[in-house]
Protein backbone atom coordinates (compact mmCIF):
# COMPACT_ATOMS: atom_id res chain seq x y z
CA UNK A 1 0.00 0.00 0.00
CA UNK A 2 1.29 3.42 -0.91
CA UNK A 3 1.99 6.00 1.75
CA UNK A 4 2.61 9.71 1.50
CA UNK A 5 1.39 13.19 2.33
CA UNK A 6 -1.29 13.45 -0.36
CA UNK A 7 -4.89 12.47 0.37
CA UNK A 8 -4.80 9.83 -2.35
CA UNK A 9 -1.98 8.03 -0.54
CA UNK A 10 -3.43 8.45 2.93
CA UNK A 11 -6.63 6.83 1.69
CA UNK A 12 -4.67 3.87 0.31
CA UNK A 13 -5.48 4.17 -3.38
CA UNK A 14 -3.07 2.45 -5.75
CA UNK A 15 -4.03 4.38 -8.87
CA UNK A 16 -6.18 7.22 -10.17
CA UNK A 17 -8.51 7.50 -13.15
CA UNK A 18 -8.87 10.89 -14.81
CA UNK A 19 -11.43 12.35 -17.17
CA UNK A 20 -9.52 14.67 -19.53
CA UNK A 21 -12.61 16.81 -20.12
CA UNK A 22 -12.55 17.72 -16.43
CA UNK A 23 -8.91 18.37 -15.63
CA UNK A 24 -5.43 18.88 -17.00
CA UNK A 25 -4.04 15.34 -16.85
CA UNK A 26 -0.51 16.70 -16.44
CA UNK A 27 -1.41 17.72 -12.87
CA UNK A 28 -1.58 14.05 -11.91
CA UNK A 29 2.22 13.78 -12.16
CA UNK A 30 2.42 14.94 -8.52
CA UNK A 31 0.35 12.03 -7.22
CA UNK A 32 2.17 9.17 -5.42
CA UNK A 33 0.39 6.33 -7.24
CA UNK A 34 1.37 3.26 -9.22
CA UNK A 35 -0.80 4.02 -12.25
CA UNK A 36 -2.68 6.87 -13.90
CA UNK A 37 -5.54 5.76 -16.16
CA UNK A 38 -6.99 8.33 -18.56
CA UNK A 39 -10.63 7.72 -19.46
CA UNK A 40 -11.92 8.05 -23.02
CA UNK A 41 -14.52 10.81 -23.46
CA UNK A 42 -14.43 11.09 -27.23
CA UNK A 43 -11.70 11.99 -29.69
CA UNK A 44 -12.04 15.70 -28.98
CA UNK A 45 -10.87 15.15 -25.39
CA UNK A 46 -8.05 12.72 -26.12
CA UNK A 47 -4.82 14.30 -24.76
CA UNK A 48 -2.29 15.08 -27.46
CA UNK A 49 0.83 12.88 -27.76
CA UNK A 50 3.11 15.54 -26.29
CA UNK A 51 0.98 15.83 -23.15
CA UNK A 52 0.93 12.06 -22.68
CA UNK A 53 4.65 11.74 -23.24
CA UNK A 54 5.40 14.55 -20.79
CA UNK A 55 3.15 13.01 -18.15
CA UNK A 56 4.85 9.63 -18.52
CA UNK A 57 8.25 11.32 -18.20
CA UNK A 58 7.25 13.37 -15.14
CA UNK A 59 5.83 10.53 -13.05
CA UNK A 60 7.01 7.16 -11.80
CA UNK A 61 3.50 5.82 -12.35
CA UNK A 62 2.41 3.77 -15.34
CA UNK A 63 0.30 5.95 -17.64
CA UNK A 64 -2.58 4.16 -19.36
CA UNK A 65 -4.99 5.51 -21.96
CA UNK A 66 -8.43 3.98 -22.44
CA UNK A 67 -8.92 2.95 -26.07
CA UNK A 68 -12.34 1.67 -27.23
CA UNK A 69 -11.67 -1.17 -29.65
CA UNK A 70 -14.89 -0.52 -31.61
CA UNK A 71 -14.07 3.14 -32.28
CA UNK A 72 -12.47 4.35 -35.50
CA UNK A 73 -8.87 5.18 -34.75
CA UNK A 74 -8.52 2.37 -32.20
CA UNK A 75 -10.11 -0.52 -34.10
CA UNK A 76 -7.44 -3.23 -34.53
CA UNK A 77 -9.49 -4.79 -37.33
CA UNK A 78 -10.09 -1.52 -39.15
CA UNK A 79 -9.02 2.07 -38.67
CA UNK A 80 -6.33 2.08 -35.97
CA UNK A 81 -4.66 5.35 -37.01
CA UNK A 82 -4.85 6.93 -33.53
CA UNK A 83 -2.64 4.21 -32.10
CA UNK A 84 0.28 5.63 -34.07
CA UNK A 85 -0.01 8.81 -32.00
CA UNK A 86 0.26 7.07 -28.62
CA UNK A 87 3.79 7.37 -27.19
CA UNK A 88 5.64 4.12 -26.50
CA UNK A 89 5.83 5.16 -22.84
CA UNK A 90 2.04 4.97 -22.52
CA UNK A 91 0.05 1.78 -21.98
CA UNK A 92 -3.57 1.01 -22.78
CA UNK A 93 -6.85 0.02 -21.21
CA UNK A 94 -8.87 -1.86 -23.82
CA UNK A 95 -12.63 -1.39 -23.58
CA UNK A 96 -15.62 -2.14 -25.75
CA UNK A 97 -16.46 1.55 -25.70
CA UNK A 98 -19.33 3.43 -24.08
CA UNK A 99 -22.18 3.79 -26.60
CA UNK A 100 -22.35 7.53 -25.88
CA UNK A 101 -18.95 7.96 -27.53
CA UNK A 102 -19.59 5.65 -30.50
CA UNK A 103 -21.42 6.09 -33.77
CA UNK A 104 -24.30 3.80 -34.71
CA UNK A 105 -21.98 1.85 -37.02
CA UNK A 106 -19.26 1.51 -34.38
CA UNK A 107 -21.76 0.10 -31.86
CA UNK A 108 -22.51 -2.84 -34.18
CA UNK A 109 -18.91 -4.06 -34.29
CA UNK A 110 -18.05 -7.33 -32.55
CA UNK A 111 -16.01 -6.87 -29.37
CA UNK A 112 -14.37 -10.27 -28.80
CA UNK A 113 -12.23 -10.47 -31.97
CA UNK A 114 -11.16 -6.86 -31.51
CA UNK A 115 -10.05 -7.40 -27.92
CA UNK A 116 -8.11 -10.45 -29.03
CA UNK A 117 -6.39 -8.59 -31.84
CA UNK A 118 -5.59 -5.61 -29.60
CA UNK A 119 -4.03 -7.86 -26.96
CA UNK A 120 -1.85 -9.51 -29.57
CA UNK A 121 -0.43 -6.06 -30.24
CA UNK A 122 -0.29 -5.02 -26.57
CA UNK A 123 -0.34 -8.07 -24.26
CA UNK A 124 0.24 -5.92 -21.15
CA UNK A 125 -2.94 -3.88 -21.62
CA UNK A 126 -5.74 -3.91 -19.08
CA UNK A 127 -9.21 -4.98 -20.24
CA UNK A 128 -12.30 -3.13 -19.09
CA UNK A 129 -15.02 -5.61 -18.15
CA UNK A 130 -18.15 -3.45 -18.18
CA UNK A 131 -20.81 -5.07 -20.39
CA UNK A 132 -18.31 -7.68 -21.65
CA UNK A 133 -17.37 -9.51 -18.45
CA UNK A 134 -17.11 -13.02 -19.93
CA UNK A 135 -15.22 -11.84 -22.98
CA UNK A 136 -12.81 -9.88 -20.81
CA UNK A 137 -12.24 -12.80 -18.47
CA UNK A 138 -11.47 -15.10 -21.40
CA UNK A 139 -8.53 -12.89 -22.39
CA UNK A 140 -6.68 -13.57 -19.13
CA UNK A 141 -5.43 -9.96 -19.10
CA UNK A 142 -5.67 -7.60 -16.14
CA UNK A 143 -9.38 -7.22 -15.44
CA UNK A 144 -10.58 -3.63 -14.94
CA UNK A 145 -13.82 -3.88 -12.98
CA UNK A 146 -16.30 -1.20 -11.94
CA UNK A 147 -17.11 -1.26 -8.21
CA UNK A 148 -20.66 -2.46 -7.48
CA UNK A 149 -22.51 -3.76 -4.45
CA UNK A 150 -21.52 -7.33 -5.44
CA UNK A 151 -17.82 -6.74 -6.17
CA UNK A 152 -16.49 -8.30 -2.95
CA UNK A 153 -18.51 -11.47 -3.50
CA UNK A 154 -17.49 -11.70 -7.14
CA UNK A 155 -13.82 -11.22 -6.32
CA UNK A 156 -13.91 -14.03 -3.79
CA UNK A 157 -15.71 -16.28 -6.25
CA UNK A 158 -13.12 -15.62 -8.95
CA UNK A 159 -10.25 -16.38 -6.62
CA UNK A 160 -11.97 -19.50 -5.32
CA UNK A 161 -12.46 -20.66 -8.90
CA UNK A 162 -8.72 -20.40 -9.50
CA UNK A 163 -8.38 -17.10 -11.38
CA UNK A 164 -4.94 -15.84 -10.44
CA UNK A 165 -4.63 -12.85 -12.77
CA UNK A 166 -4.60 -9.21 -11.78
CA UNK A 167 -7.89 -7.49 -11.01
CA UNK A 168 -8.10 -3.70 -10.86
CA UNK A 169 -11.24 -2.20 -9.33
CA UNK A 170 -12.39 1.26 -10.48
CA UNK A 171 -14.44 3.39 -8.12
CA UNK A 172 -15.57 7.02 -8.00
CA UNK A 173 -14.06 8.35 -4.78
CA UNK A 174 -15.13 11.08 -2.37
CA UNK A 175 -12.87 11.60 0.63
CA UNK A 176 -15.36 13.18 2.99
CA UNK A 177 -18.27 12.12 5.17
CA UNK A 178 -20.18 15.34 4.52
CA UNK A 179 -23.48 14.05 3.18
CA UNK A 180 -24.24 17.07 1.00
CA UNK A 181 -20.78 16.91 -0.60
CA UNK A 182 -21.20 13.19 -1.23
CA UNK A 183 -24.59 13.66 -2.90
CA UNK A 184 -23.44 16.58 -5.04
CA UNK A 185 -20.49 14.51 -6.27
CA UNK A 186 -22.10 11.08 -6.57
CA UNK A 187 -25.87 11.36 -6.36
CA UNK A 188 -26.58 11.56 -10.11
CA UNK A 189 -24.04 8.77 -10.77
CA UNK A 190 -25.50 6.26 -8.32
CA UNK A 191 -29.04 7.25 -9.33
CA UNK A 192 -28.30 5.80 -12.78
CA UNK A 193 -27.50 2.34 -11.36
CA UNK A 194 -30.49 0.17 -12.20
CA UNK A 195 -31.37 -1.04 -8.68
CA UNK A 196 -31.21 2.53 -7.40
CA UNK A 197 -33.18 3.99 -10.30
CA UNK A 198 -35.96 1.46 -9.70
CA UNK A 199 -36.14 2.26 -5.99
CA UNK A 200 -36.01 6.07 -6.17
CA UNK A 201 -39.31 7.94 -5.88
CA UNK A 202 -40.41 9.54 -9.15
CA UNK A 203 -39.03 13.02 -9.62
CA UNK A 204 -36.77 12.86 -6.58
CA UNK A 205 -33.74 15.15 -6.46
CA UNK A 206 -30.47 13.22 -6.68
CA UNK A 207 -28.00 15.80 -5.39
CA UNK A 208 -27.66 17.54 -1.99
CA UNK A 209 -31.28 18.68 -2.34
CA UNK A 210 -32.49 15.08 -1.92
CA UNK A 211 -34.63 14.47 1.16
CA UNK A 212 -36.37 11.64 2.98
CA UNK A 213 -36.31 8.16 1.47
CA UNK A 214 -34.51 9.34 -1.68
CA UNK A 215 -31.67 10.79 0.38
CA UNK A 216 -31.32 7.55 2.37
CA UNK A 217 -31.27 5.44 -0.80
CA UNK A 218 -28.67 7.64 -2.51
CA UNK A 219 -26.32 7.72 0.48
CA UNK A 220 -26.56 3.95 0.89
CA UNK A 221 -25.91 3.47 -2.83
CA UNK A 222 -22.91 5.79 -2.69
CA UNK A 223 -21.27 3.38 -0.26
CA UNK A 224 -22.11 0.45 -2.55
CA UNK A 225 -20.93 1.92 -5.84
CA UNK A 226 -18.16 4.28 -4.72
CA UNK A 227 -15.44 4.79 -2.13
CA UNK A 228 -16.89 7.30 0.29
CA UNK A 229 -15.99 8.72 3.67
CA UNK A 230 -13.01 9.85 5.67
CA UNK A 231 -9.56 8.80 4.49
CA UNK A 232 -9.38 6.14 7.20
CA UNK A 233 -12.80 4.74 6.27
CA UNK A 234 -11.89 4.57 2.59
CA UNK A 235 -8.60 2.89 3.50
CA UNK A 236 -10.52 0.21 5.41
CA UNK A 237 -12.81 -0.34 2.42
CA UNK A 238 -9.82 -0.68 0.11
CA UNK A 239 -8.20 -3.18 2.45
CA UNK A 240 -11.41 -5.18 2.32
CA UNK A 241 -11.32 -5.21 -1.47
CA UNK A 242 -7.74 -6.45 -1.40
CA UNK A 243 -8.64 -9.19 1.03
CA UNK A 244 -11.43 -10.23 -1.35
CA UNK A 245 -8.99 -10.49 -4.26
CA UNK A 246 -8.39 -7.08 -5.85
CA UNK A 247 -4.78 -6.37 -6.77
CA UNK A 248 -5.21 -2.68 -7.65
CA UNK A 249 -7.78 -0.12 -6.51
CA UNK A 250 -8.27 2.83 -8.86
CA UNK A 251 -10.04 5.95 -7.64
CA UNK A 252 -11.74 8.54 -9.82
CA UNK A 253 -11.70 11.91 -8.01
CA UNK A 254 -15.42 12.69 -8.15
CA UNK A 255 -14.90 16.05 -6.40
CA UNK A 256 -12.03 17.06 -8.66
CA UNK A 257 -8.34 16.19 -8.84
CA UNK A 258 -7.50 18.90 -6.29
CA UNK A 259 -9.14 16.78 -3.56
CA UNK A 260 -6.59 14.01 -4.19
CA UNK A 261 -3.69 16.47 -4.09
CA UNK A 262 -4.50 17.85 -0.64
Amino acid sequence: MLTGTHAVARAGLDAVALKPAECAVSEAAALPVDAIAIDYEGREHLPDPGTLEALAADTDADVLVTTPVRADGFDPLGDDSLLDDLPESVGRVLVAGHPAYLTDEERTRAVAPRLGAALEDDPDAWVGTESVERVAMATGATQYDLLTRTTDRELRALRAAGFDGDIAVYAPTVLTDDEDAVLDALGPYVARRRPVARALPDGAATDAAATGRARELLLEAASDYALVGTESRVRERIEGLREAGATTVVGYPARGLEAFLE
